[in-house]
């Protein structure tokens, strides 16, 4: 089966555009300001607008208040939210979408615990720990904590790149991939030769 792709952090249409010309399955809107790509709603209807049909569009939200995730559903088309922060399994499933549950993984995490406690979500996305970031460090994290057991799909992100995506994918034959700043001309802003050579490297 073919590994899919999600290009997140899209702050533009033109972004957004470039990562479906090259084979991007889905795109990330950010929806916590703290980041550097976080989206307004403006922003994102105009991405949204852009974008052809059969591409997913999901929506990344940080230990959010129910009204504040609301307000952006009932402007922006969202398909599957993207629960990044310390969210519970009943605050992930209040907002009547598909989800998926960001765990950012360190020595000590039980994936397959996260696999249970989050049964509702429709997939796991693996990011890289960090004490001071929800995401987007840039880092990858040791694969060989992934347990072979697994069930529930896996969206593999942190630190991924044109150069490491392959081994990546060889090693733990994720559903998806999930790339940000790997793909990016400087922050923020993608660059669509990189793109294409993840793309092209995810594909081989």
């Amino acid at each position: 089966m073919r590994t899919r792709v999600k290009i997140c952090g899209i702050t533009n249409a033109v972004d957004a555009l470039n990562a479906i010309k090259y084979g991007a399955d889905a795109i990330g809107l950010v929806f916590y300001a703290s980041s550097p790509r976080f989206v307004t709603i403006s922003q994102a209807q105009q991405i949204v607008a852009a974008i052809p049909p059969f591409v997913s569009v999901v929506g990344l939200f940080v230990n959010a208040p129910t009204t504040e995730i609301e307000a952006v559903i009932s402007q922006v088309r969202i398909d599957v939210l993207q629960f990044h922060g310390d969210e519970t399994a009943a605050e992930c499933e209040r907002i009547k979408l598909p989800y998926l549950k960001a765990i950012r993984v360190k020595s000590d995490t039980n994936l397959l615990q996260c696999e249970v406690e989050f049964g509702s979500a429709k997939a796991l996305l693996l990011d890289t720990y960090s004490e001071t970031a929800f995401g987007g460090t840039g880092h990858v994290f040791n694969w060989e904590l992934i347990p072979k057991g697994m069930t529930k799909p896996i969206i593999l992100a942190g630190g991924l790149n044109p150069e490491n995506v392959a081994d990546a994918i060889k090693q733990v034959q994720p559903y998806a991939v999930d790339v940000s700043g790997g793909v990016e001309a400087s922050k923020a802003i993608k660059d669509a030769a990189k793109i294409a050579a993840f793309m092209q490297a995810v594909n081989k």
